[in-house]
């Protein structure tokens, strides 16, 4: 018994384009032709065909299926394979599951990293643009410390006033708004100290991570936001050496100002 290209794909199950492909690629053997030039394809192509169809369903990768040979190899060690990728696989879609599931909890931002979807309503538009920077930036065990402080600090009302301060704001309202953030950062700084220096655990290199990080500070907080932040850090990590150059800076920069 001898069939056709198009009666072997019917009775395989799949198609003619599939077909010429296997034959292109080397996983199915040209079977003699006729006087004619029609090809005559054997029992054993059918065979070798339902096998090839039936792990191309199973999801082994053709280049696997080449490697195991005729229905007379063991497929074994690519079956392990393929159902340790699909473990991995399954593994995978299940945790995105339980993220779009915080998500929608959450209705929070789907672009923020992996866990912070609960605490996305504890930071402002801008926190929320610095994290996902962060997340690009710093390793797991940071940025895990960092969703732990956001969780442990619900936003106040010196957040809001914060977020909302000018860049003009006048000098007496920076240094006070510095003041009152310094304690819960320094709070949640005694907790995480990694964030102390996030930068020193960045797969990315140094000097790039800091770079990103000061271009995205500049870009997404005003230079009133900016000083307030500063003078928080200084307080909050006992640097009053250099808060004192701080002021005194502000001090010529006024100077030069009124002359």
């Amino acid at each position: 018994m001898a069939w056709s290209t198009s009666e072997l794909a019917e009775l395989a199950g799949t198609t003619l384009k599939a077909v010429r492909h296997y034959h292109k690629v080397g996983l199915l053997e040209e079977p003699e032709r006729k006087s004619n030039g029609y090809k005559q394809y054997q029992v054993s192509h059918l065979l070798r065909l339902l096998q090839i169809t039936r792990l191309a369903e199973l999801g082994v990768p053709l280049a696997q299926i080449a490697a195991l040979g005729h229905a007379d190899k063991d497929p074994d060690q690519a079956i392990h394979v393929l159902d340790a990728e699909l473990e991995a696989t399954i593994d995978r879609l299940q945790r995105i599951r339980g993220e779009l599931a915080l998500i929608l909890r959450h209705r929070a931002p789907a672009e923020l990293p992996t866990g912070f979807s609960n605490v996305a309503g504890e930071l402002s538009e801008a926190d929320r643009a610095l994290v996902l920077i962060y997340s690009r930036l710093f390793d797991e065990a940071t940025m895990a410390d960092l969703q732990g402080m956001v969780q442990e600090q619900p936003r106040t009302d010196v957040d809001k006033e914060f977020d909302m301060l000018h860049a003009d704001a006048d000098r007496a309202t920076r240094r006070k708004l510095g003041e009152l953030l310094a304690p819960a950062m320094k709070a949640g700084l005694d907790k995480f100290p990694t964030l102390k220096s996030p930068i020193a655990q960045s797969p990315t290199r140094a000097g790039s991570a800091r770079n990103a990080v000061e271009a995205a500070m500049h870009e997404l907080y005003n230079i009133a936001q900016l000083e307030v932040l500063y003078r928080s850090h200084l307080i909050s990590t006992g640097k009053a050496k250099e808060l004192d150059v701080l002021e005194a800076a502000l001090d010529a920069l006024e100077l030069d100002e009124s002359d």
